[in-house]
């Protein structure tokens, strides 16, 4: 019996070849699918010739990885290449960032060779790589995963918020178009030398990035990290500010306010040693949520602080020690 050898065209439709077509190539149509463990499987929707032997439905398995046009390539395994050759590669965009999936549009033609696209959804989470790089890892069996790389320099925009975005040429009306990310979530400070994007609270969606100490100040907080790029011999450098006030709330500790777009509210907590010093300013040398010191220091004038924040002086004030721990419900 032939062996038939599939490949699928620049419109993600699938061509087998035959000797039973004398060399011609046939479309088989249909669409690709993700089924459970991210498997992608090649449904043919229209019936098959019957000159060709070929299955209705293709189960493709290998490595998932992501193209420097930000296409989807699946890497084939052994068994898969015997038919298919050595990867298969999807045509289209990443269009969106959820917080545990990533959302493909596939373009491809129809019977009357009018474009049309149709959506994949990748299941997994978001992290960030050993060069700050964004990455999406796509969950396999056995608890194994594959890693998309998003080889390009993330950006925060007004409201704090990461973004990504890269520019792709449509396959069907030949132009540039700019395709942007957005990825819904919260800074965190939780150790030395890292700032944390949180996407899902539940699982562990978010970016840790790698940074140097953080600079706190008066009215700010900056952090600054190096983006490594496959293209580029040095990492490239990044700085993330925000801009803020400081309060002290009973309820909470030593609070950094950073106000988004709405008057929205982002809030970092910390806990800290504090003590006055006798130029009418008070030194904090911040501390988690956890009590972990963070290797930053902060000093801040006695005036900016009114309501909990007199009570607090006074309270620091009337105390004997030279240092106390200020953090959530204002532990002593």
């Amino acid at each position: 019996m032939e062996k038939l050898r599939y490949e699928f065209d620049p419109y993600n439709r699938l061509t087998v070849k035959s000797k039973a077509l004398r060399g011609a190539r046939r479309f088989l149509e249909g669409q690709f699918k993700i089924s459970e463990h991210n498997t992608l499987t090649y449904q043919i929707k229209t019936s098959v010739p019957y000159d060709i032997k070929a299955p209705h439905q293709v189960k493709l398995e290998g490595s998932w990885s992501l193209t420097k046009d930000h296409e989807l390539r699946l890497t084939l395994d052994k068994l898969g290449r015997e038919t298919f050759g050595d990867q298969v590669t999807l045509q289209g965009e990443v269009i969106d960032a959820r917080k545990n999936s990533l959302l493909f549009a596939v373009t491809t033609k129809a019977k009357d060779y009018a474009p049309s696209v149709y959506i994949l959804e990748l299941v997994g989470s978001w992290q960030a790589d050993e060069h700050n790089r964004l990455t999406f890892r796509v969950d396999k069996e056995r608890g194994s995963t594959d890693s998309l790389t998003f080889d390009g320099i993330w950006q925060i925009d007004k409201n704090y918020q990461i973004t990504y975005s890269y520019q792709k040429e449509h396959l069907v009306r030949k132009n540039k178009e700019t395709h942007t990310l957005a990825f819904e979530g919260h800074w965190d400070i939780r150790d030395k030398a890292r700032l944390t994007y949180i996407i899902d609270t539940n699982t562990d969606s978010g970016f840790d990035f790698n940074t140097s100490i953080g600079i706190f100040k008066g009215d700010y907080i900056k952090y600054e990290l190096g983006i490594g790029l496959s293209r580029k011999a040095q990492p490239v450098k990044k700085t993330v500010t925000f801009f803020g006030k400081w309060r002290m709330k009973k309820a909470i500790g030593l609070v950094f306010e950073v106000e988004q777009e709405e008057r929205k509210i982002q809030a970092f907590a910390f806990g800290a040693e504090v003590r006055l010093t006798d130029k009418s300013s008070i030194v904090f040398n911040l501390r988690n949520s956890l009590n972990k010191e963070i290797g930053a220091r902060l000093e801040l004038s006695r005036d900016i602080f009114s309501g909990d924040g007199q009570a607090f002086l006074r309270l620091l004030g009337s105390k004997q020690e030279t240092a106390i721990l200020a953090g959530a419900g204002w532990r002593w």
